[in-house]
This record gives C-alpha cells, structure tokens and sequence, in this order.
C-alpha cells in the first residue's frame, strides 16, 4: 500500500512538471508571437560645431544628421527626407554621404531664428509603408536682452 502511494505522488509531480513546462513553452510562443514595432530608419543628431547649453537668436550651429536603414530595400529615396524646423532655418547643408550600405549623415549649418517659449526643434521624418523613421533635436533658448 505505502508503494502505491509513492508511486502515486511520483506520477503527480511527473504530471505538474509537464504542466509547469507546457506553460512555460505557452507563454513564450505567446511573447514571440506579439508583433513589434520596428521603426525603418534610425536617425540621430550630433551639434558638431556651436554646442552650447543655451541658445539665443542668431546662434549658428553645425548638425550632422545620420540615418540608418534597417530595412534592406527602402523604397524612399534620402532626397525625400522631410525636415520641420521650429525656430531654426537652414542656411547650408551638404548632400547626403553615404557611410556604409545602410548608414547616411548629412550636415546642416543652422542658425537659430527664435522660439515660441524655450525650446527650438528641428524634426527629420522618413515616411513609408515600412514604418519611415522620425528624429528630433530639442534645444534650449534664452530671449536676447
């Protein structure tokens, strides 16, 4: 009698290790299966010249602005990035470099033009059916006295 009940608690611990494994493959096929959003285009900044912690009008700054593909086959031409700024204006800007088969910078000699409150901004978006992409640098102003 006493075998019959080892034997039993045997077969009951085998039963809740496969129900315990059985979860655990459930809920990771689940995690895995929940789509992730991706962006195509990875796009940073860098104030190459004129970085300073506030900026008053008529601050000119060099940016370089990267972009990286993580799609292989974008179907947007670099040309089509669109820039917005909000209290700058682009006085120059180089063409864009290409660095490796996926990797892009461009540089742009911005001077600041004002802000509505402390903050001017210039935003780069890369629109398409693949997600696009979208950057944005932030800067601190300081009214002119």
């Amino acid at each position: 009698m006493l075998k019959n009940a080892l034997n039993i608690n045997n077969i009951k611990k085998k039963d809740m290790k496969t129900k315990w494994i059985i979860g655990l493959l459930f809920t990771a096929f689940f995690a895995m299966a929940i789509p992730q959003k991706a962006s195509a285009c990875e796009i940073e900044y860098e104030i190459l010249k004129g970085k300073k912690e506030t900026y008053t009008v008529g601050d000119t700054i060099i940016v370089k602005v990267k972009v990286a593909l993580t799609h292989r086959s974008c179907p947007v031409a670099l040309k089509d990035t669109k820039f917005k700024l909000n209290g700058m204006k682009v006085l120059q800007a180089t063409s864009w470099k290409q660095l490796s088969s996926m990797k892009f910078e461009r540089k742009l000699k911005i001077v600041i033009t004002g802000a509505k409150g402390n903050k001017v901004s210039i935003n780069t978006i890369r629109e398409c059916e693949k997600d696009g992409g979208f950057g944005s640098l932030k800067l601190e102003t300081i009214s002119a006295e």
